[in-house]
């Protein structure tokens, strides 16, 4: 048992003392090169951050190095990159990369040690003390065993591990409602892009849009058209001027990486494609000067650009891409596309309802993410101010905790 008190944390309470890591935990050796087929291997990828949860499983089939050997209940970290909070508690017998480290608890509760991975306060420690620039990680035998960790009564260690299991999981079931809310708001959001550039606008109010069930069913007087006889496309490679310094903004291309041997100047309302990659397919408006990287279509036309722009989105280019693993757009594909366009001052209207429509969808959108944000900062306040005896648990605070747990995820959608 250690008497020094630990910078990162206050004063204990009552009844609870400080302790070495490596005097109530036992880091595990054990490792094998032997090569299988079983998903029982984590790397650092497959443990989500700040969650305590895992993303996926493996086999060790191309894995060239040994492997620790961990079991059951072990509490697993990641000492690579530790501001990135990868910890688990092991839920089966397994193995895992030598960047994560594999502990048996000893004399404190497994779900406690695993719910102090996850504190603030080891978090912190863990990054003033990483070495290394490019890949800072802690060290077991120097750093990480001398911890100082907040250890409380076996039976309080229980109770606060079964307070955070079930307070966590209602904060989560929180997030998660929050999330399908964002869902639902970017699928109203392209619903209602798409309805309104291919079907027009109610005449009686700007604001509503007409929900026509077949595409065909547009205003009679807008025209039909192949997109080649509405627009020029140029591929980045043959815009006119390579890049000047003048003060332009960057736009994403193709892969989103811009070197500045593959930029290009464009200058007034312009449309830029995505060519290749993550990008592709995506058209983003440009008005004024900006750098477009050669992975981009550059699109002209003496139609509306910003309803191009929405049009060309809602069309869903990308759905037309080649179906390699790097995917391609073509201008040729796009020039093939029909359309149906309205008479240029529909088009004007059309873009104030839309953008009036995605700046609503945005600002509601920006009010949940900010909801999110707060449940997880609250959700790792909660572990730290617990594991260090800054909050007391008691079993009517288990009980109340366990009581929300248990109800309908609709209470959390307020």
């Amino acid at each position: 048992m250690s008497d020094q008190h630990d910078s990162f944390l206050d004063t204990l309470p009552e009844g609870w003392v400080f302790d070495r890591l490596k005097d109530v935990v036992t880091l595990r050796n054990e490792k094998t090169d032997e090569a299988s087929a079983d998903e029982d291997y984590l790397e650092l990828e497959d443990l989500e951050s700040g969650t305590g949860r895992i993303l996926n499983r493996r086999n060790t089939l191309e894995v060239e190095s040994a492997v620790t050997l961990f079991r059951k209940d072990d509490v697993l970290f990641g000492k690579l990159r530790p501001y990135l909070e990868k910890y688990y508690q092991a839920e089966f017998d397994g193995r895992c990369t030598g960047e994560i480290l594999a502990f048996k608890p000893e004399r404190m509760a497994s779900r406690f040690l695993f719910y102090c991975f996850g504190s603030r306060w080891l978090i912190e420690r863990c990054n003033a003390l990483a070495y290394g620039a490019k890949m800072p990680r802690v060290s077991w035998e120097k750093q990480l065993s001398q911890f100082n960790v907040p250890l409380p009564p076996r039976v309080e260690q229980q109770r606060i591990a079964a307070y955070l299991d079930a307070s966590c999981a209602a904060i989560d079931a929180a997030a998660a409602a929050k999330r399908c809310q964002l869902e639902t708001l970017d699928a109203l959001g392209t619903t209602t892009v798409y309805e309104t550039v291919t079907r027009g606008i109610n005449p009686n109010t700007v604001t509503t849009v007409q929900r026509i069930p077949s595409y065909e069913r547009t205003p009679e007087h807008w025209k039909r058209s192949k997109l080649r006889y509405e627009i020029s496309i140029q591929n980045g490679d043959f815009a006119s001027d390579k890049l000047q310094d003048d003060g332009a903004h960057p736009i994403p291309g193709g892969n989103g990486v811009m070197g500045h041997t593959d930029l290009w100047n464009v200058d007034g309302e312009t449309i830029v494609i995505g060519r290749v990659g993550a990008y592709c397919g995506n058209a983003h408006y440009v008005r004024g000067k900006a750098w477009v990287s050669d992975n981009a279509l550059i699109v002209k036309s003496r139609h509306h650009a910003r309803f191009l722009c929405h049009l060309f989105n809602a069309l869903n280019f990308n759905s037309q891409a080649n179906n390699t693993a790097q995917p391609v757009i073509t201008g040729t594909k796009i020039k093939n596309t029909y359309v149906v366009l309205p008479p240029f001052d529909e088009q004007e209207a059309i873009c104030a309802v839309v953008d009036a429509k995605l700046a609503e969808v945005k600002r509601i959108a920006t009010h949940i993410e900010t909801q999110i944000a707060t449940l997880t900062a609250y959700r790792k306040s909660l572990i730290h101010e617990c594991v260090t005896g800054q909050r007391r648990i008691t079993e009517a605070d288990l009980a109340v905790a366990k009581r929300v747990e248990a109800a309908p995820v609709a209470e959390h959608q307020s």
